[in-house]
This record gives structure tokens, C-alpha cells and sequence, in this order.
């Protein structure tokens, strides 16, 4: 079946401004123009077009779609399967905050008790969840399942105190590394202080510390681009002055 662009525009929800903006970047062209000078969809463009609006939902910029599905090896069924994983792991997050709602509903109502850190169940699966998808595999890889399993475990499990003092020690973390890092000497009080204070922040998640894995993890900051942007973000460097501070704080380099 073929639509005019005024047809698409009402079936897909999407102003023809836009639609007409996606053919002059590049990313949806018409099947073809007719005699009268109007685009005509066919059903490959509209599979498309559904496609380009599964990326914009999630965020995804234009750029980067473009690149994507005009990519060599761009496939439709895979990336259909990759929308559909992350909607789930959306959804299930989502079902987990309404579940942690209804139940703090039900505690200020009286009609239930509700521990402290059953407070914070949705905000730690979260955060859980986005490590996972972001350095899940580079993470497991280097220390393992079970490790990593029982890192999780131990954010699930934290306090309501516990878990406001790593949010409040992650940021610590972060300002010292700042005002170290102006210092020029990761080996100075304040680069060695964003060490000691960044052993602290990760004795909340890992059940025992090494200097070797310390140590470790620094480097992977270093050499992992996603890592390093994180730290990076503020002032370029950072995480390479966070691995040299550290090593010098264990006295191990990896």
C-alpha cells in the first residue's frame, strides 16, 4: 500500500514538516514522486519510519540514526529484538517504582510495615541496571560472576542511611578528584585523599577490598573510553589523574 505524505503524516502521528525534514536529511526518502509532485511512501518506508520513531522514543539523536539504519549490516529483525529488550528492561523498572509507590502508599496509610531500605528498592535497581548495561560485560569479564553478582546484591541490600551516604560519598569523590586534579600531583594530600575517599565509596558495594582490584579498576577507567568520559566529562584528564592518584595509593599498578 502506498501513502502521500499527508497520509503518513495522520497514520504515524508525526507532522509532514517533519517528514519532509527526514527526506531532506537523508534518512527517509520517498519510494518516489508522482506526476503532481508529491511523495509516495510505500511499506518499506513506513517499516522505516516506525523504526526512526523507535530510536527518537529512546532518545536516540538523528545523527546517529542515520548512521545506524544506513549502516551495511543494519538489520530490521535484530533491531527490532534490541528495541524490544530495552522496552522490557524499561517496563521493568517502571512496574518496580509503581510496586515501591503502592507500597509506601500503603505504609503512610498504616495498613503496612515498610522497611527503610525497602524504600530505596526501585532507585538501587536503577542504578544496578544501568552499570549493568553499561559495563556489565567489561565488568564480569574481568572479576567475574559471582563477584559482580554479590557487588549488586550488596547495593540491593543497603540501608536507607547506607545508601544516602554512597550518593553523598560519590560526590565527594568527584569534588576532590576536581580540586586535586588543580593541584597537578596525584601524589599530594589531595590526590591521595580522593583515593582513601574513593576506597570508601567502593567498600559500600564490593564484600572485600585488594589494592590489586583497586588498582585494577583505576586502569580500566583509563581504558575504557565509557569510563573515562564519565570522569572526564568536567575536565579532560581526570581519569587518568584518578588511575595515577590510586596506583600511588596501593602502591600496584595493573
Amino acid at each position: 500500500m502506498e501513502y502521500t505524505i499527508q497520509k503518513l503524516s495522520q497514520i504515524a502521528g508525526v507532522s509532514t514538516r517533519t517528514l519532509r525534514y527526514y527526506d531532506e536529511i537523508g534518512i527517509l526518502k520517498p519510494a518516489r514522486i508522482n506526476s503532481s509532485k508529491y511523495r509516495i511512501y510505500g511499506q518499506a518506508e513506513v517499516d522505516l519510519l516506525q523504526q526512526i520513531m523507535f530510536y527518537r522514543e529512546m532518545g536516540v539523536s538523528l545523527d546517529t540514526i542515520k548512521d545506524i539504519i544506513t549502516a551495511k549490516d543494519f538489520n530490521e529483525e535484530k533491531a527490532l529484538e534490541s528495541h524490544l529488550e530495552k522496552l522490557l528492561a524499561e517496563k521493568k523498572q517502571i512496574d518496580l517504582l509503581i510496586e515501591n509507590v503502592k507500597k509506601t502508599l500503603d505504609y503512610k496509610k498504616g495498613n503496612i510495615n515498610m522497611k527503610d531500605n525497602e524504600k530505596f528498592q526501585g532507585f538501587k535497581k536503577k542504578l544496578v541496571d544501568e552499570n549493568e548495561e553499561k559495563y556489565g560485560k567489561e565488568i564480569r569479564e574481568k572479576y567475574g560472576d559471582e563477584k559482580v553478582n554479590e557487588s549488586n546484591q550488596r547495593m540491593m541490600n543497603m540501608t536507607k542511611e547506607q545508601y544516602e551516604e554512597f550518593e553523598k560519598l560519590g560526590q565527594e569523590v568527584l569534588d576532590t578528584l576536581e580540586a586535586a586534579f588543580a593541584t597537578g600531583d596525584p601524589a599530594g594530600e589531595l590526590g591521595q585523599k580522593t583515593a582513601e575517599l574513593h576506597k570508601k565509596w567502593l567498600t559500600f558495594s564490593w564484600n572485600e577490598y585488594s589494592k590489586e582490584a583497586h588498582a585494577g579498576l583505576a586502569q580500566m577507567y583509563v581504558d575504557d573510553e565509557r569510563f573515562t568520559a564519565y570522569y572526564d566529562k568536567k575536565q579532560p584528564g581526570l581519569a587518568v589523574f584518578l588511575r595515577d592518584a590510586i596506583h600511588i595509593y596501593t602502591g600496584v599498578k595493573s
